[in-house]
């Protein structure tokens, strides 16, 4: 099994904003035609980590939006799968028939809803079955806007089944002793 490192996290990088430029150009037509209607595409990259039985056949559901309560709703993310990635070498394997969430690969998926108008900040992944799954990293990036794109979420731990789980980074301060999560109220109780 091959092991993901800093050198290959770059290569992926490079890889994903080339296939991004080419792909833009590419659906362009299709891209004014839904940016009318208030609808934009995503490529999602998805990392699934080399620790053994790190990779599922369990249908993955996606949601990820901005600050200003725009969210994007994937049930069946399996079903939007586009291409394979080789982590280590910058090259897409598309030719090749395959399932995704493999371990020791990367996968993107092209997914269209509405645009988000700032950049995208949470990101919540749920697995449907009954296998485990061990994704490495999540990243969104938006074809009419690439500024809205969503840095990395890194999960790299089995996720739980049946239930949403992710990263809110959407109220969050950079201070001198860290980042600084701005705290939530879920309820208020009355005296």
């Amino acid at each position: 099994m091959r092991r993901l490192g800093g050198l290959s996290i770059f290569l992926v990088n490079t890889l994903i904003f080339g296939l991004i430029s080419e792909t833009s150009a590419e659906a362009a037509s299709s891209q004014l035609s839904t940016k009318d209607k208030g609808n934009c595409t995503y490529a999602v990259t998805v990392e699934t980590t080399c620790t053994r039985g790190a990779d599922t056949s369990n249908h993955v559901s996606l949601r990820f939006g901005d600050t200003k309560s725009n969210e994007i709703l994937v049930h069946h993310l399996n079903s939007k799968h586009l291409r394979r990635l080789d982590p280590l070498q910058p090259q897409v394997l598309d030719d090749i028939p395959r399932k995704p969430f493999q371990a020791c690969m990367v996968d993107q998926f092209h997914v269209t809803g509405q645009c988000v108008e700032s950049r995208i900040c949470y990101l919540y992944l749920k697995l449907n079955g009954n296998d485990d799954w061990r994704p490495g990293f999540v990243q969104v990036n938006m074809f009419e806007g690439s500024h809205l794109s969503s840095d990395y979420f890194y999960i790299r731990r089995y996720l739980p089944r049946h239930v949403w789980h992710g990263s809110d980074m959407c109220e969050t301060e950079v201070t001198p002793f860290g980042v600084k999560h701005k705290r939530k109220v879920l309820g208020k109780k009355h005296a």
